[in-house]
């Protein structure tokens, strides 16, 4: 009996072994690739509000807005990235260029010789029978395989796609730090944007200061914050719902989205850009699957991300259909008054951490872009024994820093960074 109670624990421990590995990075990754995500709530409201939206500052507008939050981050981050986008890595890694050598692997369609013959006797790129499963090329695979002109705008949009994770890389930062230290403001009346602007970038430098320390030490500094930060949020947001408007439930009627654009008319579609915002960080969870695994990312937003940052969305919305002047300052002005102050340094830590996961994606994407011959030569540091794709990348890291910085005393204001950010969205 012992023998046999030995060999079934034996059999077991690989199972025991995976599912603690699937927790243990699902739990980094809420300090990694979610920090963005989880952030957007600051600044969502105010984007939104801050153009000529504010003339009509009635109950059925925030209902339209909140449906069209609820609907974009349904069909964004959970319908594409979760189930669809995720399950299309390489080997591993994500982002542009790794859907693009997939495409390459499969289709002749690169213009960068960087594959060399032996590569396809690899047992990650040949498998018995696939040759022979594929010997006739579809009509689209020979399409794209005969014209030049189609395999360059193929490259075009990768490197531009690639492009805007980077540049997200630097406006992110800016606009969740910013956001976070705005709420000062709100009790302290005296304090100046410039004082603002300043305590901004001391933060951010900090934050960047940091990075060379690995993704693994970093995601085990962020993740508890992310997490009380998500708990927290989802509380306020509940209990704004209760306490301000109880049935603001049925804004997720996609009605109110058509309702919506009916009364605003053209104002209403150049709104659209401040709603965009509640799904900036999206990318990362693509871009960020080196450093981690696809299903401990689709564990971690599907058990505590979607449903706290739904909750925090209906409760700023339930807060604003009865206090429509409060737009400017939304986030901060719902929280109830005891908590204000401790939820503003978990606001605070939290916008620090939410820049990291577009950190992280942005040398995932300079790496691949090298590996491509794309980009010129970085020193790459692994950071990780265990998970390949988690590297610091000295260089890009601080012209990162630097430009965060500049963007940070150029804007001075979230609405205007928001404005720039829409571009890249």
């Amino acid at each position: 009996m012992d023998a046999e109670a030995g060999a079934a624990a034996a059999q077991q421990l690989p199972w025991r072994q995976h599912y603690r590995n699937l927790l243990l990075l699902a739990y980094q990754s809420f300090g990694v690739v979610y920090g963005d995500l989880s952030t957007s709530p600051l600044y969502v409201y105010k984007s939104t509000f801050s153009g000529r939206l504010r003339q009509y500052q009635d109950e059925q507008t925030v209902y339209g807005v909140l449906s069209l939050i609820f609907w974009t981050f349904t069909l964004v981050p959970l319908l594409k990235y979760v189930i669809i986008v995720l399950s299309a890595d390489d080997n591993g890694e994500g982002g542009p260029f790794a859907l693009y050598s997939l495409l390459c692997r499969h289709a002749k369609l690169s213009l960068i010789p960087n594959q060399q013959a032996a590569d396809e006797e690899l047992s990650t790129y040949y498998r018995d029978g696939f040759a022979a499963q594929h010997e006739s090329s579809p009509w689209l695979r020979r399409f794209l395989e005969k014209h030049k002109i189609v395999k360059t705008g193929l490259l075009v949009v990768v490197l531009c796609a690639a492009s805007m994770v980077i540049g997200d890389g630097v406006l992110t930062p800016a606009i969740s730090v910013l956001s976070s230290m705005s709420g000062l403001q709100v009790r302290a009346t005296g304090l100046q944007e410039r004082s603002v602007v300043l305590l901004s970038c001391i933060v951010l430098v900090g934050l960047f200061s940091l990075q060379h320390r690995g993704t693994q030490k970093v995601a085990f500094m962020f993740a508890p914050i992310v997490i009380i930060w998500l708990f927290c949020i989802g509380g306020i947001g509940l209990y704004n719902i209760v306490h301000w408007n109880p049935n603001i439930y049925q804004a997720i009627s996609p009605y109110y989205i058509v309702k919506f654009f009916r009364t605003t008319g053209t104002d209403g579609w150049i709104a659209l850009g401040g709603i965009l915002l509640s799904m900036t960080g999206s990318e990362a969870m693509f871009a960020d699957l080196g450093h981690f695994t696809s299903a401990s990312v689709r564990l971690a937003f599907i058990t505590i991300i979607y449903p706290c940052l739904i909750l925090q969305y209906m409760g700023q919305a339930a807060f604003l259909s009865k206090n429509m002047f409060h737009t400017r300052t939304s986030f901060y002005d719902s929280i109830p008054g005891p908590v204000f102050w401790p939820v503003f340094v978990v606001a605070t830590l939290a916008a620090v951490v939410g820049s990291q996961a577009v950190i992280s994606a942005t040398f995932s994407i300079v790496k691949q872009c090298h590996a491509l011959g794309c980009f010129p030569r970085v020193k790459i540091v692994h950071t990780s024994r265990w998970i390949h794709g988690q590297i610091y990348i000295p260089e890009i890291n601080w012209i990162l820093m630097v430009l965060c910085v500049a963007v940070t005393v150029a804007f001075g204001d979230t609405t205007l960074i928001g404005n720039a950010y829409v571009l890249l969205a």
